[in-house]
């Protein structure tokens, strides 16, 4: 298996549509090429916050197309998770020549036992030559991979090197990060909490603030990697008001009305999710007048 790391800050690509709610392949080249050149250190498509559940195989296809294209030679840790295992090995297939890394969620709806989350990740493992990111988001999932499942897998699944964790807890967290081996990549699923965890030893983010400020937010993880925690630590209180507002309503509708705002494409999204609400964008609106 080739050696692939994610460190630092890795953006999870907003999928951008016209009104019509085709996808804007044109905006969605700038904002990539946005990311590139604000220093982002890997990029996360077909993600939650790339609404990768309404896009087509077809669409899901140019999308990694143009991804690479413009990715700068930063790695790419593309999502493919599902719900069955037979769909998420599909998803790999559609995806290979792509990724440089899987980002694999927690099953949802199903609510799988602990023994059947280790199963599942063992049984893509074996399936394929590509790292494993795993993805712990119960908020979204509606269960919780506890620690000492996430800590059974990197001990005894290879192929399985790191995890995206989402879960809220940071004492969870921090069990993961002192159970592992150095090697094992732990990445923050939660921009308010990066900070810390930098501190108690993970690795980065998968950030969607990022996908706003790239170049804000990438140096703030920079800093903290590089155990300049002061002057992180003031950039990250200065980034906080946009952490919290980006999740003020479901991700990505806040992180799409930013970036309305901005100038950069539409803030519209596709069904179930509907666009933000009027104090969504007042808030929006006040937590960038700060970064003018």
């Amino acid at each position: 298996m080739a050696s692939v790391v994610f460190k630092g800050c890795g953006t999870a690509l907003l999928t951008p549509f016209k009104e019509d709610l085709s996808i804007d392949y044109q905006a969605y080249e700038k904002l990539l090429i946005r990311q590139v050149e604000q220093g982002i250190d890997f990029l996360v498509p077909l993600g939650t916050s790339g609404e990768t559940p309404t896009l087509s195989r077809e669409e899901k296809l140019e999308l990694l197309r143009i991804t690479k294209e413009h990715s700068a030679g930063k790695p790419l840790l593309v999502g493919c998770g599902s719900n069955s295992l037979n769909a998420t090995l599909e998803n790999i297939a559609l995806v290979h020549d792509y990724a440089d890394a899987l980002l694999v969620v927690v099953p949802f709806y199903n609510k799988p036992t602990q023994e059947g989350l280790y199963l599942y990740y063992k049984a893509l493992a074996e399936h394929t030559d590509k790292p494993i990111v795993m993805y712990n988001v119960p908020g979204r999932t509606g269960v919780n991979m506890k620690a000492e499942t996430s800590l059974r897998i990197a001990r005894e699944v290879k192929g399985v090197i790191g995890i995206k964790e989402a879960s809220g807890d940071f004492q969870q967290v921090k069990q993961i990060i002192e159970g592992s081996e150095e090697d094992f990549l732990v990445l923050s699923g939660d921009d308010d909490m990066t900070f810390e965890l930098i501190r108690a030893g993970a690795d980065g983010v998968i950030s969607v603030a990022s996908n706003v400020l790239p170049r804000e937010v990438g140096r703030m993880c920079g800093l903290a990697l590089n155990g300049e925690f002061e002057e992180a630590g003031l950039l990250n209180e200065k980034l906080m008001p946009l952490f919290k507002a980006c999740f003020v309503e479901s991700n990505p509708i806040p992180g799409k009305e930013a970036l309305h705002q901005l100038g950069l494409c539409t803030n519209a999204v596709r069904l179930p999710l509907s666009r933000a609400n009027e104090n969504t964008c007042k808030r929006i609106k006040e937590t960038l007048a700060e970064w003018k």
